[in-house]
């Protein structure tokens, strides 16, 4: 597997508290003021269900990292336009995800070498605060999954720095030879196809019993993924996409107000 050969930006912000201030109402009213504060259809729900959800599940491109994992890999072997050009038009939502999938991968096709030295040459970046907000997470017993149509070889590295088990992360995987090259990718991942987040948040919610989840994301294939998770908060910290936007509980551009509401929850 590739070694987590990154180092995430030092956070800026002060340590975790060790005990919670504030009572849920106080927090969730000091965090949301009104839904008119904030942008999205049901704010005032979303910050309920973050204040008491079990599971969060993370995109990880644009939202935990603050690029395009695929896009950087295909910058790094000359293809970066041609596969770029594809990545948009899967996250708008204007073509099937499984159909931009194997146009990307057939463009860049990968070995498992050119993947490991992708890391090394370009050290994937977390979005600034996610490492606070995974660790407020875990503090308050909130189990954390990384949802994502990248790649399992990229995404390791990411979650081995914010203490996610490999088992919480799904997501898809090249195939290779025995020498190596690439071969085609697994169709049997849930996010490998086009509703796929939807069918991996409930087969999460199936297996470990989650009362309330939620799902974050910046991309088309996130907002599908209300239902089974209780709320969407899209991310645009990274890309602002309107259609996103639009099917958004709340959106987001930075993770304070998902920071606050965790830690005093």
């Amino acid at each position: 597997s590739v070694p987590s050969l990154f180092n995430p930006p030092p956070m800026t912000s002060s340590p975790l508290p060790g005990v919670a201030t504030s009572c849920t109402a106080r927090s969730l009213s000091s965090a949301a003021a009104s839904d008119a504060d904030h942008e999205g259809n049901n704010v005032s729900h979303a910050m309920e269900m973050l204040s008491k959800a079990d599971a969060v599940c993370f995109d990880v491109d644009s939202t935990v990292i603050d690029e395009e994992g695929i896009d950087v890999l295909a910058d790094t072997l000359g293809k970066g336009p041609e596969v770029a050009a594809w990545t948009a038009k899967a996250m708008d939502g204007n073509i099937k995800f499984e159909d931009a999938l194997a146009a990307r991968l057939e463009i860049i096709q990968p070995s498992r070498n050119d993947i490991a030295s992708c890391l090394e040459k370009h050290p994937l970046r977390l979005s600034p605060g996610v490492d606070k907000l995974v660790e407020a997470l875990h503090k308050r017993g909130t189990d954390v999954f990384l949802v994502s149509g990248g790649f399992r070889l990229m995404i390791e590295p990411v979650a081995d720095v914010l203490g996610v088990s490999v088992k919480n992360i799904y997501a898809n995987t090249i195939l290779f030879d025995d020498k190596g090259d690439y071969a085609g990718f697994d169709a049997n991942e849930p996010t490998s196809a086009d509703q796929g987040k939807p069918k991996a948040l409930t087969m999460i919610k199936e297996k470990f019993g989650y009362k309330t989840m939620i799902m974050v994301g910046d991309g088309a294939t996130d907002a599908q993924a209300r239902p089974p998770a209780d709320a969407f908060i899209g991310f645009g910290g990274v890309v602002t996409r309107e259609a996103v936007k639009e099917k958004a509980c709340w959106f987001v551009k930075d993770f304070d107000a998902m920071i606050d509401i965790v830690e005093n929850n």
